[in-house]
């Protein structure tokens, strides 16, 4: 009996010698491994952090980078937080040495009796290890090697630099990585401002963020909060009292009101183009920067409503989202027998005829016949369907619909016209708004900044500014409004009508092309492009007459800008979208004197005249006062409308992105001036009604309306007009008995 007591005796210590060496084999196999982290880089914690974007009054406008985290240091940690963390998380940890052998046991018998990995046993050392250093598979291989970390990391921090990493690195639920921003998210208040109440909630949540989360299940919330205080006394780090006191409390959690997150993507994208131009791309994630830009959030959502409602109202005027018409029967059949021949294979971005077959209501989408092939049309879509009307109300069975291809499989309905909305203070440069297209997405084409289109008229202000600048010219000089061939060319006014003799300021106001032409022919192109450049205008110029009526491309932004001289005195601003960049402010740009304030002035002056009696006159609803000017391409292709006071400059263009005729009568005054009106009535509410400053060197005269020259005394007719020093009239008008109509404009200009 006793040798078998010894024989087993011995053979258990072979075992337990056998076990050692084996455990002792695999920790020193798997400690060697050289592909284990060094445990000291830590001290140098650089965590994945956002980069806030804000706008100029600190609001935010979106976030870039992968985890939502704000580092704080233990110093600003409460101390009842280090408490419910602690309880709920590891009860021993200010007592072990990174391993927790009891808690391990326990974890091992649950794991033997459900025959897999259910439990993990980690302490807080362990799950910093785990989050920093190792992936999340369940093996023996990474349990071994987070067993060697977490005993290293205890030998190179002290307890207090753990559980500063542990809860600056915690998921806890919403996107919100770390205390600090689960602090302001839950609670509104930075964790230094926490109650016990509030540090108990969070310290539940990583458990299971999602399942605890108390905006999306309050009640298991609750009682994870009511386990956590409950710990907390058992503990000894409150009384049973505090903790019923605080259970009985009903949980509170607020979520601040972010009206403008996810509002500007298009300035999104440019900070973050920003960034990787400054830092290496493989420090972005780790940035944590706050960048302050130039935009007002208000008037950033303001303009980009305003394009939408302007792009919604083209859309119903040209019925671009509707039925083209309803077909009988036999013309079904005739129209599937040409459809199948014509449409037998669809391209993405062909645009393509198609017969309506069926109409669900419920599900928001069509099912329409290409010829012999079906597809479906959904109609899901706000600027599809905008006011929310019953599809069968708009489509029956038979009504053909004009759709484009995205994919080959996947048809939609004609996107539309697309926009753009650049609004800038003219007198810093400073961007205010940027809105890139109906649905910018993050990444996408921003049309503001890069769409390269004609301005058509919108380009005569600079003919007109250099013709004033000349001293050739003021805006009483006559020119003739009649036909004229240049080559092969022969420029045609917009409504083909012609007023013979008008003054320059007439002519500006209603856009005369026969006139602008005949400027820069006398002017010569040379001085337009120089002074065009000057302005702001980098986009390439050609070295032809057509240049007068805007038949070169150019980008909102960069013409909004050439635009900001004519209210800036003549200085020419850059403009910027990005005025801090952490803790670096990002200066202004020096303003350039690129125009005398004079000549500034009087153009200024010729262009109010385009909103007083011109083709602008939609503008006047704004009710102070405004210069600026319409654009319309030939066939209707582009829109224009670039406007300002002293104060705010907001350019509008309307067009598809392959170019192609907005519809009939789609003018800049048409199509882009009720769009730049929304945002400028937003933008100036409350604001004072300024008037333009008049700069030395201009004189005013009273003038004859019919000649241009100066009036003669108590004339009935005489007006006033602005000049720029020394270039005013000299020669008083004779009595109108004695003027030659020929030489005189008869009666006012057309529309």
């Amino acid at each position: 009996m006793l040798r078998a007591v010894l024989w087993l005796l011995g053979l258990g210590a072979l075992a337990v010698l056998l076990g050692g060496l084996a455990l002792g084999g695999a920790l020193l196999y798997y400690g060697a491994d050289p592909r284990l982290p060094r445990i000291t880089s830590l001290r140098d914690y650089r965590p994945r952090l956002l980069t806030t974007v804000v706008d100029r009054h600190g609001a935010l406008l979106g976030e870039l980078g992968q985890e939502r985290r704000t580092v704080v240091s233990i110093e600003q940690l409460p101390p009842q937080l280090v408490q419910a963390v602690v309880a709920a998380e590891d009860a021993a940890f200010f007592q072990h040495r990174g391993l927790d052998y009891l808690g391990m046991l326990r974890a091992l018998g649950a794991n033997l009796r459900a025959g897999h990995f259910v439990q993990g046993g980690s302490t807080i050392t362990q799950q910093v290890v785990k989050t920093f250093f190792l992936t999340p598979e369940r093996t023996i291989r990474r349990k071994i090697q987070e067993v060697l970390l977490a005993q290293r990391l205890e030998q190179q921090l002290g307890k207090r630099e753990i559980l500063a990493l542990y809860l600056n690195q915690i998921y806890f639920g919403h996107g919100r990585y770390g205390v600090q921003e689960a602090s302001g998210f839950f609670f509104g208040k930075e964790v230094a401002q926490l109650g016990l109440a509030e540090c108990a909630l969070l310290a539940g949540l990583p458990q299971s963020p999602q399942r605890l989360s108390p905006l999306r299940h309050p009640e298991r919330a609750k009682q994870r909060q009511t386990y956590v205080l409950r710990r907390m006394a058992e503990l000894g780090f409150i009384s049973s009292q505090v903790a019923q006191r605080v259970v009985a409390e009903p949980i509170r959690v607020v979520r601040r009101k972010r009206p403008y997150l996810g509002s500007a993507p298009e300035v999104m994208d440019l900070v973050r183009q920003r960034l990787l131009e400054a830092f290496a791309a493989d420090r972005f994630d780790s940035l944590g920067l706050r960048v302050q830009t130039t935009i007002d959030g208000g008037l950033q959502l303001a303009a980009r409503e305003a394009l939408h409602g302007g792009l919604q109202a083209l859309d119903a005027r040209h019925r671009w989202h509707e039925a083209k018409r309803r077909l009988s029967d036999p013309q079904q059949r005739r129209w599937r027998r040409r459809l199948g021949r014509a449409q037998a294979q669809v391209a993405p971005g062909q645009e393509v005829e198609a017969l309506v077959e069926a109409v669900d209501d419920r599900q928001r989408r069509l099912t329409v016949d290409l010829g012999g092939r079906r597809a479906e049309v959904s109609l899901d879509n706000p600027r599809y369907d905008p006011a929310g009307v019953p599809l069968l109300r708009r489509f029956t069975v038979g009504a053909v619909v004009r759709l484009r291809a995205v994919e080959a499989q996947r048809l939609v309905f004609d996107p539309g016209p697309q926009g753009a909305v650049v609004a800038l203070d003219p007198r810093s440069g400073d961007v205010l708004a940027l809105v890139g297209g109906y649905d910018q997405q993050p990444g996408g084409f921003n049309r503001a900044l890069a769409a390269l289109r004609q301005p058509g008229s919108a380009f005569k202000p600079f003919v007109y500014a250099a013709a004033i600048d000349s001293g050739r010219y003021t805006p009483a000089s006559l020119q003739e409004d009649a036909p004229a061939v240049y080559g092969s060319w022969a420029p045609r006014n917009f409504d083909d009508t012609y007023l013979g003799p008008v003054r320059l300021r007439q002519a500006l106001a209603h856009s005369l092309n026969s006139v602008t032409v005949r400027l820069l022919d006398e002017l010569g192109v040379a001085p337009v492009r120089e002074l065009a450049r000057r302005l702001g205008i980098s986009s390439p110029l050609g070295n032809d007459l057509s240049l007068a009526l805007g038949s070169y491309g150019v980008r909102p932004l960069e013409i909004a800008t050439a635009y900001a001289a004519f209210a800036n005195g003549g200085r020419r601003v850059e403009s910027r979208v990005i005025s801090r960049l952490g803790a670096s402010a990002i200066a202004q740009s020096e303003t350039q004197q690129v125009l005398r304030p004079e000549v500034a002035y009087v153009v200024q002056s010729m262009m109010q005249s385009v909103v007083t009696e011109g083709t602008a006159t939609g503008a006047l609803a704004l009710g102070r006062p405004v210069a600026g000017k319409t654009g319309t391409t030939n066939d209707h292709k582009d829109a224009w409308f670039i406007g300002f006071t002293p104060q705010l400059l907001v350019a509008v263009w309307v067009g598809f992105d392959n170019p192609r005729p907005l519809g009939r009568g789609e003018t800049g005054g048409h199509a882009a001036l009720p769009i730049w009106l929304r945002v400028m009535r937003e933008a100036l509410r409350g604001q004072p009604r300024l008037p333009f400053p008049q700069p030395p060197g201009v004189v005013q005269q009273r003038i004859d309306p019919r000649t241009g020259l100066l009036a003669a005394p108590g004339a009935v007719e005489a007006i006033d007009e602005v000049f720029v020093q020394g270039t005013e009239p000299q020669q008083e008008a004779p009595p109108a008995e004695q003027v030659d109509p020929s030489t005189v404009m008869m009666g006012p200009p057309g529309p």
